[in-house]
């Protein structure tokens, strides 16, 4: 990857906030709090819809409880917000093994 400029005041304000002997080791280690963050929200939202439902994601697809309800705006609101919970936690996951990956590796 090609090397990145920061601003002298996004610097600064990295500096502040995170220890480190690098700018690489600060911002990886910003990125992997914000990644943390969204995943506890992700996982939150999912934890969520399994007590509402009673079920997880893939149980709730396989038994169609949206067309049981028959497609009322709320569960499938619900499905939509549960289901882009469902694919952030993987996503996010991948990003923090890869990230992780670059300090571990």
């Amino acid at each position: 990857m090609d090397s990145v400029a920061v601003s002298e005041n996004i610097a600064r304000i990295i500096d502040r906030l995170e220890a480190g002997t690098s700018l690489d080791d600060k911002l990886t280690r910003v990125l992997e709090n914000e990644i943390r963050r969204r995943l506890a929200r992700y996982e939150w939202i999912d934890r969520q819809f399994q007590r509402k439902y009673g079920m997880t994601l893939e149980e709730f697809e396989q038994r169609r409880v949206v067309e049981k309800q028959n497609y009322s705006f709320e569960v499938e609101s619900d499905h939509q917000d549960w289901d882009q919970a469902v694919d952030g936690i993987k996503m996010l996951r991948q990003e923090l093994a890869q990230l992780r990956g670059k300090y571990d590796g």
